[in-house]
């Protein structure tokens, strides 16, 4: 079988926002460096993604010079700079699911950039290191910690389970749908469904948990339009318990430096 191989890293700084391709990354206690430390929240506190909010795939994120940078990639807006080291905010306590976490407001600016770009009330705020949001006791193993992430710090998905898809719609998407930190070459369509604990680079990570697909995929990541493709599709044939199902969720065993390039290694493969 031909090997495994990381082929593109992702990073989100914001949950829902635009993500980054990156060459190399740490895989810290919570998830890759920056990967969905920052969030929005509406006037109750409660978080704000693309399910409710597709225009959030709109907003360009970089980050230079320890600030993140913020453009709309289609109105003409000035863009914002937000600095990544942060400790001084006022403390609130947000909903994500059904957790609940302590996190820092930023500034009043930026809420009216933010508020004004999606014509809704929200404020942005940043998940300090004192905080811990535990993974599902279900899946976890040694009472990991995540971001803002829905559930699970990390989601891979194969290429091959992008070009099996694509093969199936009239109109090929990107994998920028589907949101994934890890893609790799190599294997055949949803080789990450066999795979059990695999080791990329020097990081050992146990595939824990299927992804179940919310509207967000159908969500054109450069227009924030959205149609009935690739959910349509996928729930012909990638449906388990009326939910589709596309990537797997990771849990790391150890921390360190991951990088594009890098083999995977099968260290166990589901039975």
């Amino acid at each position: 079988m031909n090997k495994l191989i990381l082929s593109q890293i992702f990073i989100y700084p914001v949950k829902s926002f635009c993500g980054i391709s990156v060459d190399t990354s740490d895989v810290t206690e919570r998830g890759l460096e920056y990967d969905r430390r920052w969030l929005l929240v509406d006037d109750n506190n409660v978080f704000i993604t693309q399910r409710d909010l597709p225009d959030m795939a709109l907003i360009k994120t970089s980050i230079i010079n320890n600030t993140i940078q913020l453009k709309h990639k289609i109105k003409n807006i000035d863009q914002i700079s937000i600095p990544t080291s942060f400790t001084s905010g006022k403390e609130l306590n947000v909903k994500i699911w059904d957790d609940n976490c302590l996190a820092l407001h930023y500034n009043s600016d930026i809420d009216k950039w933010l508020s004004k770009v999606f014509n809704k009330n929200c404020k942005l705020v940043y998940m300090p290191d004192s905080t811990q949001r535990f993974v599902d006791n279900t899946y976890a193993k040694n009472k990991e910690i995540v971001s803002f992430a829905d559930g699970f710090s990390f989601l891979i998905i194969g290429q091959s389970s992008l070009d099996d898809l694509n093969n199936k719609l009239d109109k090929p998407i990107p994998i920028n749908r589907f949101r994934p930190n890890f893609v790799f070459t190599g294997g055949t369509p949803f080789e990450e469904d066999k795979l059990k604990k695999i080791k990329i680079g020097k990081i050992i990570f146990d595939v824990v948990k299927p992804c179940e697909r919310c509207v967000i995929p159908t969500t054109d990541q450069d227009t924030g339009k959205r149609n009935k493709e690739p959910l349509l599709t996928l729930s012909g044939y990638r449906k388990i318990n009326n939910k589709v199902m596309f990537g797997q969720n990771l849990i790391q065993h150890n921390l360190g430096e991951i990088s594009v390039g890098d083999e995977i290694a099968i260290l166990e493969r589901k039975d």
